[in-house]
């Protein structure tokens, strides 16, 4: 069966972990960076928002790209998210006000569906991925300190396994692999590959 799945569809609500039972344990890529981040660190909590856009022709995905000046992935393509700070109430609370202050989207215009795995990122954060339902009409106005660009990617193209390549680069002296999408005018590599890759493994392991 395709792994492709529009949201509120069955499929992807039983490959996702429900929004009542966020969920817990290591990060899935944990071993992946090992000697890269210290054993006994702890990671930093954030949440980041995977946006899915019904569109008529298919599901899109909602991405950004950082502005290039930041401290941190200045002028990389992410998903909209942070720090989940102590006056949020869970990962869900920190992705949907992230969203709407790094572009602008109405809070009502966003359904959250459900969690992905968490991963752990090599700058030690524990980044909780949160699936929802963005309103076809929303529109975006972006917060120019902090993003740059906001755009659309087909669901179909970042699940097709041949639109995934990786590379193995010199990290701190160590091989690392690193998954990137080349899609048109846009790198998506890196910790948002990870993610992505995440969704479409949850997807295929549903029956």
């Amino acid at each position: 069966m395709s792994p492709l799945a529009p949201p509120d569809c069955p499929r992807l609500s039983a490959a996702l972990h429900p929004l009542t039972r966020p969920p817990q344990g290591p990060e899935w890529n944990r071993s992946e960076l090992e000697g890269l981040v210290a054993a006994d660190a702890t990671p930093v909590p954030a949440a980041v928002l995977v946006g899915l856009v019904p569109r008529g022709p298919g599901t899109q995905v909602l991405l950004t790209r950082r502005t290039d000046g930041l401290r941190q992935h200045g002028g990389q393509v992410s998903f909209p998210g942070g720090r989940i700070e102590s006056d949020d109430v869970d990962a869900v609370a920190a992705a949907v006000r992230e969203t709407v202050e790094e572009i602008g989207v109405v809070a009502a215009q966003i359904t959250p569906l459900g969690y992905l795995d968490p991963l752990l990122t090599i700058t030690g954060f524990r980044v909780q991925p949160v699936v929802a339902r963005l309103a076809a009409d929303y529109v975006a106005r972006p917060d120019p300190n902090e993003v740059a660009e906001v755009f659309e990617v087909p669901l179909a193209f970042l699940l097709d396994p041949a639109n995934l390549d990786a590379q193995v680069l010199d990290v701190r002296g160590r091989p690392r692999r690193v998954l990137e999408y080349r899609y048109p005018g846009q790198r998506i590599w890196g910790a948002t590959a990870s993610m992505l890759l995440n969704l479409r493994q949850r997807l295929e392991a549903v029956p």
